[in-house]
């Protein structure tokens, strides 16, 4: 398969769907369609605060892993595999690792805001 083409149907689809759900966020606490952890489903507000920040995250360390996977490919002088998806796969890491900390920083265990 062509390098570009693996880069673009892996990386790219993450940076697709991380535009569509910074256009579209969910807007009621469901099990279908958000960022959906336990804390985040407590209440409205945690539900919305969550959403936003990690469809912002998301979508900034989107546009990184596909410039860094489309570097990669250029650079590369040995066929191109797994990469792609290990950086794929750290970009969706980070992005909730930060939104998790964020929760905790700006919400309480019950889910209240903290001051």
């Amino acid at each position: 398969m062509n390098p570009y083409i693996y880069v673009l149907s892996v990386n790219g689809l993450l940076l697709f769907f991380s535009i569509l759900f910074y256009i579209y966020p969910p807007t009621k606490i469901n099990g279908l369609y958000g960022y959906r952890t336990n804390k985040s489903m407590q209440n409205d507000d945690i539900w919305n605060f969550a959403n936003g920040f990690f469809n912002k995250t998301l979508l900034k360390y989107s546009v990184i892993s596909l410039a860094a996977a489309l570097l990669l490919v250029c650079i590369s002088s040995v066929e191109i595999t797994w990469q792609p998806m290990v950086i794929m796969l750290l970009s969706l890491a980070v992005s909730v690792v930060k939104t998790e900390q964020a929760l905790s920083q700006n919400f309480d265990e019950e889910g209240k805001r903290k001051k």
